[in-house]
């Protein structure tokens, strides 16, 4: 196929029945990804979970009919958190793990997630090797009647990642006499997270654990903390703890209210490992778009950061490569190889309460690990081609490069799941900012307008 279509930077996306994220491709997409993984002659298995979102009651029979057709069988497991998932794709022998969800985006969004069974995300080379199979006739790849797969639901999956959730958390600890808010943005965690919380020794405040089918995310979750701010300060909790809709993510909210995002749980959780000996090595990954002032602060503590494209697999990736146990992104995926294998916003928040726990300290204290520079970011819609690649667009940006020096950066980015242009713009002077970010917008929207 002449490049990708369907997967994007965290599997495929789109607007719910409609494609790609239809009935027919989702039974599409189960045969093409049942057959690659059908490899060896024993029984083959697949995990499936999802969020809260209604469109899941439509794609989740269309993966299994897909699955089950392509001699797998099917182990369903609800409605858990994307990590749960990788994790049981690995602890259950399982040859694939698939998750249902469009992560932070409303409701009428809806995504699907591959996990190899090492638990880890598809490389490009896989997901290319599925779309041409999805591509071509797939009449082939159906088994024999006699080799269907089965369905069943694994009626203990939320009590698996539960408890695997609480071994993450240092022995000996315990959360008593903390009070946590968490908001589970009315998504995946919504049963799990509370309860590992409160088994923990917290006392619990949850929000976001209502969900309807069409709540998720809305005014609530990592995307949207200003309630959860709000409810701290009122509540007068120790740490409110903000997931999105499939629980890969977190923004922590300290006693004051104040929003403490990836960056700082990068800073803080990579001190504390330092100190404690458990940083496999001095180095810590992040994307381009963590803030400079993370990069600063390690460097002065010893700890090197290495910056990867935007997205957690390309995160994971590069902890494989270079054998680091920490990783994350400013948006809050947290990857800590000690305890899994993809982003989990809830163990990374336990990490942080282990801190708070051994420093017996306000978190307006111990979160807030470095000053950021002065960041912003602006998205802006098209339609069609991207100006990207206009001549006008990349000369403007060499010159906003140029005028920056090494006082700051640009970042020009076309997301991977929106038709968005990210014009971002970093430097040590808040007014120098809004200049570059307002300059370089305007040439893309003219770019865009041609």
């Amino acid at each position: 196929m002449g490049g990708k279509r369907l997967f994007g930077t965290d599997g495929v996306r789109g607007t719910a029945n409609r494609a790609p994220m239809d009935a027919a491709t989702a039974l599409r997409l189960g045969q093409a990804a049942g057959h690659f993984f059908n490899r060896g002659t024993h029984r083959h298995r697949v995990v499936i979970g999802k969020d809260t979102r209604i469109s899941g009651y439509m794609l989740e029979p269309a993966l299994t009919a897909g699955f089950v057709g392509a001699g797998m069988d099917v182990v369903l497991v609800g409605p858990l958190p994307t990590p749960a998932i990788a994790l049981l794709a690995r602890s259950m022998r399982a040859d694939l793990g698939v998750m249902i969800s469009a992560s932070h985006n409303p409701y009428e969004d809806n995504g699907i997630k591959l996990f190899g069974p090492d638990g880890l995300k598809l490389s490009d080379a896989q997901e290319d090797e599925i779309e041409a199979l999805m591509a071509g006739d797939l009449s082939s790849v159906l088994v024999a009647p006699s080799r269907l797969g089965r369905a069943s639901r694994l009626e203990d999956a939320p009590g698996r990642y539960i408890e695997a959730a609480k071994q993450s958390f240092p022995r000996g600890l315990t959360l008593e006499g903390l009070r946590v808010v968490v908001d589970c943005a009315h998504g995946a965690a919504y049963k799990v997270a509370p309860t590992v919380l409160w088994e923990l020794g917290a006392e619990v405040v949850s929000v976001g654990v209502a969900p309807d089918g069409f709540n998720i995310n809305r005014n609530v979750g990592s995307t949207s903390p200003a309630a959860l701010a709000a409810l701290v300060r009122e509540r007068r909790a120790d740490l409110g703890i903000a997931l999105d809709g499939d629980a890969d993510r977190v923004v922590l909210v300290d006693e004051e209210g104040v929003v403490l995002d990836g960056d700082q749980i990068i800073a803080l959780v990579a001190e504390s490992w330092q100190r404690a000996g458990r940083l496999s090595r001095p180095e810590v990954v992040a994307t381009v778009m963590s803030n400079m002032g993370l990069e600063r602060h390690l460097k002065a503590a010893g700890i090197a950061l290495h910056r990867t494209a935007v997205g957690d697999r390309h995160v994971g990736e590069r902890m494989r490569e270079i054998g680091a146990n920490l990783g994350g992104e400013q948006s809050g995926h947290m990857i800590m190889t000690d305890f899994g294998t993809t982003g989990d916003g809830l163990v990374a928040a336990l990490q942080v309460l282990a801190v708070l726990v051994e420093a017996k300290a306000p978190a307006s204290q111990v979160c807030r690990r470095f000053a950021a520079l002065p960041q912003k970011l602006v998205n802006i819609r098209y339609a069609g081609a991207s100006p990207l690649g206009r001549t006008e667009v990349k000369d403007a940006i060499a010159a906003e490069e140029a005028r920056l020096g090494e006082a700051g950066r640009v970042l020009i980015r076309a997301s991977g799941t929106e038709p968005v242009i990210r014009v971002m713009a970093e430097a040590e002077e808040e007014d120098m900012v809004e200049a570059v970010t307002e300059r370089l917008a305007a040439v893309i929207r003219k770019g865009i307008a041609a």
